[in-house]
């Protein structure tokens, strides 16, 4: 099936789940990451349930902390 990640159309396994993904994509430090599905925040507990769709579009944000 084909969705796309942080703007790039990729093919990937029906059922794939938003953990899965990360580990298809090398996340690093995914402990950290923030998911986006269809621009809407995916909880970091549901990773391992969330499947993704055909087309989808996920987005991979990190919040930093930073400053004085």
């Amino acid at each position: 099936m084909k969705i796309t990640v942080a703007g790039e159309k990729k093919e990937v396994a029906e059922g794939l789940s938003v953990s899965g993904l990360i580990e298809l994509e090398n996340v690093e430090t995914p402990q950290y990451v923030t998911v986006s599905v269809n621009e809407e925040f995916v909880d970091a507990e549901n990773f391992d349930t969330h499947t993704l769709n055909e087309g989808d579009e996920v987005e991979f944000l990190y919040f930093m902390g930073g400053g004085r």
